[in-house]
């Protein structure tokens, strides 16, 4: 069997990158984050496991396009990969920041910070839309709280019906749907945990989660 290649696709033999700052400690890090093998981030990364682990010894430098390659591998930036450290997440959220986004009759606003372990939204679930009989099964958690209007809530074989005032949380991997249950919709504040998952679509409606 032929070594995996030492460069990602169309592009050149790596050559080393003098005016980068020590990469391993990082690349160490974060592979083990990920609960990857050697051999298999080598695999993702289309590098020999030998090559990796020069890179993570620090025998070797990456070159620029093999450091996109990698942070796309533990899915991260490059300037995490350099070890630069990020500006902290704004924790505030004014109400007249990110506009409403629309998809097939759903209305959504963003209520949190993006680029977090949960994801907060506002939602306003429009009535009779079709969306609303659609099942979802998924890994994660959710937590939604009823502010105007009727929800129907369905988990599994039962059906709950929800007021101004009511909140549900529950496994994602119960098979669930919502639906407004009356004239006018209802709107809700939703927080998911998604973003933990590869299945990183919103579970509400059937269209995929709006970028926000």
């Amino acid at each position: 069997m032929q070594p995996a290649p030492e460069e990602g696709p169309g592009q050149g033999p790596a050559t080393p990158a003098e005016d980068l700052p020590a990469v391993a400690p990082q690349l160490r890090e974060l592979r083990r984050r990920t609960g990857l093998t050697l051999e298999a981030a080598a695999a993702r990364a289309r590098l020999s496991p030998a090559h990796l682990s020069r890179l993570e010894t620090g025998q070797r430098q990456p070159s620029l396009p093999m450091l996109l390659g990698l942070a796309r591998t533990y899915g991260t930036t490059v300037s995490e990969l350099l070890g630069e450290t990020p500006a902290a997440p704004d924790p505030i959220v004014r109400g007249g920041g990110a506009g409403a986004r629309e998809a097939d009759g759903w209305t959504y606003w963003q209520a949190g910070g993006s680029g977090r372990g949960m994801q907060a939204l506002r939602v306003h679930v429009p009535y009779g839309r079709s969306q609303g009989e659609l099942v979802r099964v998924h890994p994660g958690e959710e937590w939604l709280y009823v502010l105007t209007g009727r929800l129907r809530l369905h988990l599994g074989e039962t059906e709950y019906l929800l007021e101004p005032g009511d909140s549900a949380h529950f496994d994602s991997l119960t098979p669930h749907r919502i639906a407004a249950a009356q004239q006018g919709g209802a709107d809700l504040l939703f927080v998911h945990t998604l973003l933990q998952s590869a299945l990183a679509g919103l579970c509400l409606g059937g269209t995929p989660r709006p970028k926000i």
